[in-house]
């Protein structure tokens, strides 16, 4: 996984008082998507704190750094290849806006619905909040329709 910083994002990063020196996101950031990248859970307590909490957090996911753990294992059973891209990232003081892509193949179980190898390539951003270097605070949003029709389990009528 590789960090694509633009010219209008080290714009961001140099008047930014908290990484004004550093063209590369905080240790935290990175170890949190390279674990979304690869699954390694070693990487979630470099990443984020203890008191970490999803403010958009999906029903049924645990609160807490729990919660990137479960959702990880639930999203790799289903998309076992699971890769991710960092298209864009925005750092604004202790926040990082973080756009990307997912990519894989629908090739195990996503609840009742097994794979049958298709294609899965869906957005998602999320904006995190880093403090004392590491991650507290994470809202984020997938295009969960997409995915779900790339999976076969939603239609969408033109």
């Amino acid at each position: 996984m590789a960090f694509k910083p633009s010219l209008a994002l080290s714009a961001v990063m140099l008047l930014s008082p908290t990484f004004a020196q550093s063209q590369e996101p905080p240790p935290a950031v990175q170890a949190f998507y390279q674990f979304w990248a690869s699954g390694d859970e070693s990487l979630l307590p470099r990443a984020i704190a203890p008191s970490f909490t999803d403010h958009t957090l999906p029903a049924g996911r645990p609160q807490g750094p729990e919660g990137p753990a479960f959702a990880s294992h639930k999203f790799r059973a289903a998309v076992p290849d699971l890769s991710l891209t960092i298209e864009k990232m925005i750092i604004a003081g202790e926040y990082v806006t973080v756009h990307m892509q997912f990519h894989g193949h629908f090739t195990g179980s996503f609840g009742s619905h097994k794979g049958k190898g298709q294609a899965i390539d869906f957005i998602a951003t999320d904006l995190v909040k880093v403090t004392d270097g590491r991650i507290t605070d994470n809202w984020h949003i997938e295009d969960n329709l997409t995915l779900l029709s790339q999976m076969g389990i939603a239609k969408i009528e033109p």
